[in-house]
């Protein structure tokens, strides 16, 4: 399983050698089917449902992702869509995923977060006017869920 954060959707990865399901049931996630190449697990996702609509795209759409860990703090993450019913050809997409100690902040911490817009652009502004904003040591700023210090 695949759980990812925002939106809280979780993908239930089959690795069994079951077969695809019908084409005429959809799934909003798709239905998707693992295997390993190797060192590398290949994802191939189909029966998306049209509700989907991932940039336009049509209900032949398929997505090939291949995970492989090219190094002990690096997931190679390669995404492949093919969609004959959108694109002219597949194309691919590779994200080096890279493991951290950091904090991760939830998703809703930041949705509809417009205090944040204002800050940032304030920001943007006064390095535009070479005027780098200068703190004091031990300043701390807090937000719903978040601090910073300085």
């Amino acid at each position: 399983m695949i759980h990812q954060e925002m939106i809280h959707d979780a993908r239930v990865i089959r690795l069994d050698d079951e077969s695809a399901l019908d084409d005429d049931v959809r799934l909003w996630n798709g239905d998707s089917r693992g295997h390993w190449d190797g060192d590398t697990l290949v994802i191939e996702t189909s029966n998306y449902s049209k509700k989907n609509d991932f940039m336009g795209s049509s209900e032949q759409l398929t997505i090939t992702e291949r995970f492989t860990l090219t190094d002990p703090d690096t997931l190679e993450w390669e995404v492949t869509v093919n969609d004959p019913g959108t694109w002219t050809k597949p194309w691919t997409a590779s994200i080096p995923l890279k493991r951290t100690e950091d904090a991760i902040y939830e998703y809703a911490c930041h949705e509809g977060n417009y205090g944040m817009e204002g800050m940032l652009a304030g920001a943007r502004a006064e390095e535009a006017a070479n005027k780098p904003k200068q703190l004091d040591p031990g300043v701390v700023f807090r937000y719903p869920g978040l601090t910073c210090d300085f």
